[in-house]
This record gives C-alpha cells, sequence and structure tokens, in this order.
C-alpha cells in the first residue's frame, strides 16, 4: 500500500520578528495623508521655533569669541589700543543677538502662521 499522507508544519513568526515585518512593511507602504501633514506642521513649529534661536546664538557666541581675542590682545600681547578696539566691537554682535533672534522668530511667525493653523485646523477636524 501506498502512503499518500501529506505533512504540514505551521510555524508562526516570534513577537520580534513580527515586530521586524511590520517595519519593513511600513516602509514599503505610502505615508498617510494624515502623517504627511503632521510632519509638514512639525517641520514648520520647529523652523519657526529654532532658526531665530540658532542665529540668536551664532552672534551672541561669535561676539564673546571676539571680546575674548581683545581681551588676549590687551592681556597676553600687551596691544592695548587694538584690543580695546576689538572689545568695543565685539558688543555690536552681542547687543544684537537677542533683538535679531526676536525680530526674525516674529517674521518666520508671521510668515508661517497661515500654514500652521491650515494644518492644524484640518488635523485636529479629521480626529472628530
Amino acid at each position: 500500500m501506498e502512503k499518500n499522507d501529506f505533512e504540514f508544519k505551521y510555524v508562526a513568526p516570534t513577537n520580534e520578528e513580527r515586530k521586524e515585518i511590520e517595519s519593513i512593511r511600513k516602509s514599503y507602504l505610502q505615508p498617510a495623508e494624515k502623517d504627511q501633514k503632521l510632519e509638514r506642521l512639525r517641520k514648520l513649529d520647529f523652523k519657526v521655533k529654532n532658526i531665530p534661536t540658532m542665529i540668536g546664538l551664532v552672534f551672541g557666541v561669535g561676539g564673546l569669541l571676539i571680546f575674548g581675542l581683545g581681551l588676549s590682545m590687551i592681556l597676553e600681547w600687551s596691544i592695548i589700543v587694538w584690543g580695546i578696539v576689538v572689545c568695543a566691537v565685539s558688543i555690536v554682535p552681542m547687543a544684537l543677538a537677542y533683538p535679531l533672534c526676536d525680530k526674525i522668530g516674529k517674521k518666520l511667525k508671521q510668515k508661517h502662521t497661515a500654514e500652521v493653523l491650515k494644518l492644524s485646523e484640518e488635523l485636529l477636524d479629521n480626529e472628530e
């Protein structure tokens, strides 16, 4: 007699394998419109909040480094007159750092307010 048995062995993926499979699958799926809008909203918020801060820091730290150069000229190299001039010039970027940061922040906020409000309204309406 011939045996015509069919043998089947099923092995389910483990939780770790399932997570890996799902993450790979997600990378091939098209992002949902909601995800695209949320990502755009995050980028705009980052832009409005962080770009002015970075510019202010660059001006402040740059002025501080120039001030340090002036102090070094006075204290180490005994170039008193030019050291005083360099220190005086360095006060300008340090003094402009905060007002520049504030002005750029307000300008960016004004520029992107309409789009941020529109995107946030669309995202909040979709949740309900």
